[in-house]
């Protein structure tokens, strides 16, 4: 693909990341939009270290879009602990934390760049859980748009890739298919809970 194009696709992921996560963040500000810590952290500590692992293999402008979101996951992870976003933290969301936390190791360990994606992806996917849970339960404290944006930004992320191959396309899809699934689990849980109500 034509290098404008590439970069084309770049600036588009880059602008949807903003889009999601500027009006996001002023949701948390205001209250409306409860983030699970715990999700919030684990994805941040992956983005930031799969953003590098891309780029050593010659991702290029493509790993951009995660290295901007990495950056903004983390100031999401801080906001959710200071605004108390979900206070709510079980077993089982301490469970995913600890399966997140003693996989890190393991990429500081492989020396590989597919191996340390496939291992962060993995841990990143383990952080969705908590956030599963949660929109489970309270399924109208998460924001739909956000997570439509994610996934058009994944989607503009891998088509700006410079070079493909599991280490560099593997992150941004799996990224979607989490963001699809927890898509399906708002939207349905919504419905039951609306009918209920009424």
């Amino acid at each position: 693909m034509d290098f404008n194009i590439k970069l084309t696709f770049s600036g588009i992921a880059i602008l949807l990341a903003i889009i999601g996560f500027v009006p996001y963040i002023a949701l948390i500000l205001r209250g409306q939009v409860k983030p699970h810590v715990f999700s919030w952290v684990i994805w941040g500590i992956t983005t930031t270290i799969i953003f590098f692992a891309q780029l050593e293999a010659e991702g290029g402008m493509g790993a951009w879009p995660i290295g901007l979101s990495g950056v903004i996951t983390i100031l999401i992870a801080f906001l959710a602990y200071i605004k108390r976003g979900d206070a709510t933290i079980t077993k089982l969301d301490w469970g995913f934390l600890l399966v997140a936390l003693t996989s890190l190791p393991l990429w500081y360990m492989t020396n590989d760049p597919l191996w340390t994606v496939v291992i962060l992806t993995t841990v990143d996917m383990v952080g969705f859980g908590p956030t599963f849970r949660k929109a489970y339960h309270r399924p109208f404290e998460e924001s739909r748009v956000f997570f439509i944006l994610i996934i058009l930004r994944n989607v503009c992320s891998v088509a700006a890739l410079e070079a493909y191959s599991v280490t560099t396309v593997l992150f941004p899809f799996c990224l979607a298919v989490g963001a699809l699934v927890l898509l399906v689990i708002l939207q349905l849980r919504r419905g039951v809970l609306s009918h209920q109500a009424s």
